[in-house]
């Protein structure tokens, strides 16, 4: 067991890490090696210390350096749920499990709204993980929206599995090779059902499915983590970045306005701190 496991390559999760590595703590960072979209993107940053005006491109290119520098590696895993076991939690990736004592959610926000049922059918038909749910729906109807065209290869692996895929795309449209495949030109409105989902809405059109993945970059935190206190969509913390939960920090986004890259490294910095706090804690009580 790890002694901590940070969630997300943006900016916090970037901060997180090599202050870790500096405090020496053995930990697993999961993510895309590729970084936060957001950074790569990102026009003009000009509030960022030692980086006057620096265009996202520049940024990103910076970041990658002083990550192949320091010698950390990222886990490219995308998570699909956080739980607790005994002497810390499991983070499940697809059908891989790491397990840590602590963790730093650094996951950032979802770029776009739950749809309307999401987080009710949650588990009852709803899922975020294409690797870990998608044999379950073999030669079933299924509904899959996807947020960018880096969730294709996820959404050919349902394919492969389901009888018909209706797709929805959240952002720009986008093609998807696949004959079973049916791209549509509505919205993804409301996911409706009983005790399981039986279908989705669009644009006043009922779709009967058997299931939703929900492919998106973000996932709300509640959803991750499970019993994690949230307000407005945002992970409640102190100062230090404890959550409500014993061994759980949040920074970034994540945990509330301003958006801004010089907040999150300063949380990811912190957390770092309050998870060596935290493990030598233990370790006295213990």
């Amino acid at each position: 067991m790890k002694d901590c496991i940070i969630i997300g390559t943006g900016v916090a999760g970037i901060s997180a890490a090599l202050t870790l590595k500096a405090l020496k703590i053995d930990f697993e960072w999961l993510g895309s090696p590729q970084l936060s979209y957001k950074i790569r993107v990102a026009e003009n940053v000009k509030n960022y210390a030692g980086l006057p005006s620096v265009s996202g491109s520049d940024m990103h290119g910076a970041f990658l350096r002083q990550i192949e520098g320091e010698g950390l590696t990222i886990t490219d895993k995308r998570v699909n749920g956080v739980y607790p076991v005994d002497g810390g939690y499991s983070v499940m990736c697809g059908g891989d499990a790491y397990e840590a004592k602590t963790v730093i959610v650094a996951t950032g926000i979802e770029a776009v709204k739950p749809v309307a049922g999401e987080r009710e059918f949650l588990g009852r038909g709803v899922s975020y993980c294409a690797v870990c749910d998608g044999f379950l729906y073999k030669d079933k109807t299924i509904a899959v929206a996807v947020e960018s065209a880096e969730e294709a290869h996820e959404v050919q692996l349902l394919a492969q599995y389901a009888r018909t895929v209706y797709l929805f795309c959240l952002k720009k449209k986008f093609e998807v090779r696949g004959d079973n495949i049916k791209i549509m030109d509505g919205r993804l409105d409301e996911i409706t059902g009983d005790m399981r989902v039986r279908a989705v809405v669009s644009g006043g059109e009922e779709i009967p499915v058997d299931g939703v993945f929900m492919l998106k970059s973000a996932v709300a935190a509640d959803n991750l983590v499970h019993g994690l206190k949230t307000e407005g969509g945002h992970v409640v913390v102190d100062r230090s970045g404890a959550t409500n939960l014993a061994g759980v920090f949040a920074a970034g986004d994540i945990t509330g306005r301003p958006y801004q890259y010089a907040k999150a490294a300063g949380e990811g910095n912190v957390c770092a701190y309050s998870v060596n706090a935290y493990l030598n804690s233990i370790k006295v009580g213990n």
